[in-house]
């Protein structure tokens, strides 16, 4: 069985771009999906959305400043999210 998983390369090149990730855009692609889905059908109010996203980014946040990762404004995990919620909010006409 492959492991599509695993790094392909373990010892990156610190001054190389960074490249996309198939299955997290996927995934990305997915969540975001669902979530406008469950809110055009009223699954979920745009607030609660919003508050879940919310609470995504405060956990990579955390995740972030726990690893000692470069500055969080930089981390391109809370661009998504931050991305993602500023379309909710769209939504939500704010």
């Amino acid at each position: 069985m492959i492991d599509d998983n695993r790094d392909p390369d373990p010892d990156p090149d610190p001054n190389a771009q960074p490249t996309t990730d198939a299955h997290g855009e996927a995934a990305m692609l997915l969540v975001e999906s669902l979530i406008h889905g469950l809110v055009a059908r009223s699954v979920l109010s745009v607030d609660e959305a919003i508050a879940l996203v919310a609470v995504a980014i405060d956990a990579r946040a955390e995740i972030v400043a726990d690893r000692g990762e470069a500055d969080a404004a930089q981390d391109r995990a809370l661009a998504l999210l931050s991305g993602i919620g500023a379309s909710l909010a769209y939504d939500a006409g704010r």
